[in-house]
């Protein structure tokens, strides 16, 4: 037992009490507790140092198993991502195509060759790809872009209850509202676009089926400007024309493609995103861009791209998860670079 100096002077106080008659008796024990004590201080410090390399042994041993078990993890996370780009490349390989969307097309605007076909002749609703659409018919009037257009409370989505950070009374140019329903699809932007077409929206909608129908979109139909009705319908054969005639357009490309906007409303300074996140990727040349979502429609995307220094149309509707879509044309990207545009199609 190890016993400090501090006891015992305390043990010898405790023991004068009562007891002064064998002070001397007393101080001569004390002595004897004091070199005792001593002593085993000086037993018991090999011993701690003892105690104290086993401890820093353990805890080498711990913290080595802790790094072996990280390891392990990381090591079989890499294993499971091999696996994956494994089974990826083996479909590759076979000219099968496993895509998440239940519709997709793929056509190569330069030999006009179809490359990949998943029920793109079925007609779904199509969300915020409308807003292509929309800005094709804001261009085609000639309006002036750079007049002030404000948000009314006829822009709220009373439809499907979306938010928005364009509060009632924000006022921008139309260029503006177009940019932010192209870019971050601004639902209340788009809507005003349209209120503030020649004759209102009803004109609005009826120049967007008019459009639909010289383009020779005939499975496409529109009923207002922003995408949140599932009653504006179209297949993916249809889009992919669509698109193609939405490249035409420099300032939708411009737009569709911008990465992020900073933007002051009512003297608060907002940043807006762009909703595809390839367009962010240096592996891809997007042309135009433009996502959609409402539960009826699913996940939706198209692009014009080049892919292997070829442009393309790549369109997919209606994908089962958030990120799905960007997967799928991930998958469709990395399908044609190893596979070649001139090889046969894939199953998908």
């Amino acid at each position: 037992m190890k016993i400090g100096w501090h006891v015992v002077f305390l043990l010898a106080g405790l023991l004068g009490l009562g007891m002064s008659a064998q002070a001397g008796a007393g101080q001569k024990e004390t002595g004897r507790l004091a070199a005792a004590s001593k002593k085993s201080v000086h037993k018991s410090q090999p011993q701690a140092k003892k105690s104290a390399r086993n401890a820093k042994t353990t805890k080498r041993a711990k913290s080595a198993s802790t790094k072996k078990a990280s390891k392990s993890v990381a090591g079989k996370k890499v294993h499971k991502a091999e696996l994956r780009q494994d089974r990826l490349d083996q479909q590759l390989e076979d000219g099968k195509l496993a895509l998440h969307s239940s519709s997709a097309y793929v056509i190569d605007q330069q030999s006009g060759k179809e490359l990949v076909d998943k029920n793109s002749s079925v007609v779904l609703p199509i969300a915020s790809i409308t807003k292509l659409m929309t800005a094709m018919i804001v261009l085609d009037a000639r309006q002036d872009m750079q007049e002030v257009i404000t948000i009314g409370e006829e822009d709220v989505d009373t439809l499907k209850g979306t938010r928005s950070r364009l509060p009632v009374g924000t006022s921008m140019t139309r260029m503006t509202a177009m940019l932010l329903a192209l870019m971050s699809s601004e639902n209340r932007a788009a809507n005003a676009l349209g209120r503030h077409y020649p004759g209102g929206l009803p004109a609005f909608v009826a120049a967007m089926n008019l459009k639909a129908r010289i383009l020779g979109m005939n499975h496409t139909s529109f009923e207002e400007p922003t995408g949140l009705s599932s009653n504006n319908l179209s297949t993916a054969r249809d889009l992919a024309v669509m698109v193609a005639a939405a490249a035409n357009y420099p300032e939708i490309s411009a737009a569709s493609t911008t990465a992020e906007l900073l933007l002051d409303i009512n003297g608060h300074i907002q940043k807006f995103s762009n909703t595809n996140a390839l367009v962010k990727n240096e592996d891809w040349r997007i042309e135009v861009s433009k996502t959609g979502f409402i539960s009826e429609a699913g996940r939706c995307l198209v692009m014009k791209a080049w892919v292997t220094s070829r442009p393309v149309v790549i369109v997919l509707l209606d994908s089962n998860g958030k990120m799905t879509r960007v997967g799928d044309a991930n998958r469709i990207k990395r399908w044609m670079e190893s596979a070649g545009i001139g090889r046969r199609t894939p199953e998908v």
